[in-house]
C-alpha cells in the first residue's frame, strides 16, 4: 500500500463467534482500521454458519484491502468434536484469504500472548489491556474474540519486524 503503510487483517476464529481486528502500521506506528465480530445463528446447520464465516471475512477483505492476514491456529482441545468445529471455522476464514489471494499467517495462542504481554500464559484482560494501549483506544468494551483477533494481528506486525531486522 506503499505511502499509506501495511493493513492487516486479525482473525480469531470460532463457528459462534468469530473475531476479526484490522490495523495498519505506517511509519512504526499502528492503529486502528475496524473491528467486531462476526456472530452466527447456531441453530442453522454448520455448512451456513462456515460460508456466512467465508463470506463475511471477504467482505472486509474486499472494503479493506488488507496486504496480509494473520489467524489463531486451532488448538488441541480436550472435545475433539469443539476442536474439529474450531478447524473448519479457521478453514472457512482462511478460504476467504487465500481466494483473495492474501497470504495467511498463523500463531499459536502463547505466541500472541508472549508477543503482546512478555508471557504465553497471560489472561484475555492483560491482552485486552496491551491492545488498547498499543492502539490508543480507551474502554473498548469489546469482544475477548474481537482483542484477540486484534492481538493476532498486532503480533504480526510486530514478527514481520522482527524478521527484517534478523534479515529473514
Amino acid at each position: 500500500m506503499g505511502g499509506s503503510g501495511i493493513v492487516i487483517i486479525g482473525i480469531d476464529p470460532g463457528t459462534r463467534v468469530t473475531g476479526y481486528g484490522i490495523v495498519r502500521e505506517l511509519s512504526g506506528q499502528v492503529s486502528l482500521v475496524d473491528a467486531g465480530t462476526i456472530r452466527t445463528n447456531t441453530k442453522k446447520p454448520m455448512c451456513s454458519r462456515l460460508g456466512e464465516i467465508y463470506s463475511r471475512i471477504a467482505e472486509l477483505i474486499k472494503e479493506y484491502s488488507p496486504d496480509e492476514a494473520a489467524i489463531e491456529n486451532a488448538f488441541v482441545a480436550s472435545n475433539p468434536a469443539s476442536a474439529l468445529k474450531l478447524g473448519q471455522a479457521r478453514g472457512a476464514a482462511m478460504a476467504a484469504c487465500a481466494v483473495s489471494g492474501l497470504v495467511v499467517s498463523g500463531y499459536e495462542p502463547t505466541k500472541v500472548k508472549s508477543n503482546l504481554v512478555g508471557s504465553g500464559r497471560a489472561d484475555k484482560s492483560q491482552v485486552a489491556f496491551m491492545v488498547e494501549r498499543i492502539l490508543g483506544v480507551k474502554n473498548t468494551k469489546w469482544a475477548n474474540d474481537t482483542t484477540d483477533a486484534l492481538g493476532i494481528a498486532i503480533c504480526h506486525l510486530n514478527e514481520r519486524r522482527f524478521a527484517k531486522v534478523a534479515g529473514r
